[in-house]
């Protein structure tokens, strides 16, 4: 036997989420708008996302219905229509979200913050800060007479990142209040920050609001 027969195969990584074999099941609702009946049938992921899109709109499913068939007088085949607008509303609706969830928002979030801010990945690598934030580091870690430029600046938390995303996860995302150092130096400056889950996905990051600075 080879060596390659031998081996068991490994599993890949799912690039999906797990498909739900409910969701496949059509279903046959009437829906019911303007005293117009439609007699439909989809299969239950569509009615779902019909549920969601009516939720976010602050409407009815028989709205979104009547909206779709009035766009669509030509086309006959009113099921089609409506999976290809969940399909688009699906998809603008992660475009937006892919929009808030990004670096810029941060940036945009710590600007606003009148106190020192800063976000910080799992590495303890500080990303990107506020005004107020480098405001507090000149303030608190001059420079050296003779020194020609700053030394890199080093953070530690009393708590470790890991932890901290833990207790997040544990407590619904409710700030983590810890203790942090940082240092330039021979120099060092403690003080206390409240940290949140930044709105990115890739890659996890932290938000520092900083009191007692």
């Amino acid at each position: 036997m080879s060596d390659s027969a031998a081996r068991p195969e490994t599993s890949r990584e799912r690039l999906l989420p797990p498909l739900v074999a409910e969701d496949f099941g059509p279903e046959f609702r009437v829906v019911a708008r303007g005293g117009v009946r439609r007699g439909i049938r989809l299969e239950r992921a569509f009615w779902a996302s019909l549920k969601h899109m009516a939720e976010r709109r602050k409407c009815t499913i028989g709205m979104l219905v009547e909206e779709i068939a009035e766009s669509h007088p030509d086309q006959g085949n009113l099921t089609s229509a409506i999976r290809v607008a969940c399909m688009r509303g699906l998809a603008e609706e992660s475009m937006e979200l892919r929009k808030l969830a990004s670096i810029r928002t941060i940036n945009a979030i710590l600007v606003a913050c009148p106190s020192p801010a800063f976000a910080l990945s799992s590495s303890k690598k500080i990303l990107t800060f506020n005004t107020s934030f480098q405001q507090l580091v000149r303030r608190q870690l001059p420079k050296a007479p003779g020194e020609d430029g700053r030394q890199d600046l080093k953070l530690a938390l009393d708590l470790n990142v890991t932890d901290v995303f833990a207790r997040l996860d544990a407590n619904g995302d409710t700030p983590v209040t810890t203790g942090f150092v940082i240092g330039a130096g021979e120099r060092r400056y403690r003080g206390q920050l409240s940290a949140v889950r930044a709105p990115v996905t890739e890659p996890e990051l932290l938000m520092a609001f900083v009191f007692n600075g």
